[in-house]
């Protein structure tokens, strides 16, 4: 089974194009969206997290306020959540992985917003990165209900730079060019895919 590494920087079209995948065929893992059921109401990683960091906890659910003052500018915190999260999230995905092969997948994808600041990409055998031009990014993100300039640019500040991204990629899906020519190079890439897999 192939696993390809989805990654993007904001606005650029990555849950868009994740929906593609799977659209597609190919089961798309999203790591936020393990993290958010983890941290739900009988999440596995409630208990844990609250006996960690006192006080996070509302109404049976990590509230990710809450959390975030206690862990955002603090190193030590931060290690001391990704030492409780990363395992369940971890211990999530390979179930994930089972479960696409059980049902006969030959491609599944791993969306991963940071995929190469945090060495993710050690763990695929391919990464696609989602990119558009800038002007279209900064529209996209802008748009957003609560975003700012200054908010952009802080988050534009930790993660790697898209250009380097596209650098390292094995694949580009271009979403500046609207969503009939993403989906295009999405069927591309999974074909060209399946056939170097069958070669």
């Amino acid at each position: 089974m192939i696993i390809l590494g989805l990654t993007g920087s904001i606005g650029m079209g990555k849950s868009t194009t994740a929906k593609m995948f799977e659209a597609e065929g190919a089961p798309v893992y999203d790591s936020d969206a393990a993290v958010h059921a983890l941290y739900a109401v009988g999440g596995a990683a409630v208990a844990p997290v609250e006996a960690a960091f006192p006080g996070v906890v509302v109404d049976g659910a990590i509230d990710r306020a809450r959390l975030s003052a206690q862990v955002v500018g603090d190193p030590e915190a931060l290690e001391k959540l990704e030492a409780i999260v990363h395992p369940l999230v971890g211990a999530h995905r390979i179930g994930f992985f089972e479960k696409a092969e059980r049902d006969g997948h030959d491609i599944v994808v791993l969306d991963v917003p940071l995929l190469f600041e945090t060495g993710g990409q050690k763990n695929v055998h391919k990464v696609v990165v989602v990119s558009a031009p800038a002007d279209v990014q900064r529209e996209r993100v802008l748009a957003r209900p609560g975003m700012t300039a200054e908010k952009f640019e802080a988050i534009l500040a930790r993660q790697l730079p898209d250009a380097e991204k596209r650098a390292r990629a094995d694949f580009v899906v271009d979403t500046g060019r609207g969503l009939d020519a993403a989906r295009d190079q999405v069927r591309d890439i999974l074909t060209l895919l399946r056939t170097s897999a069958q070669a």
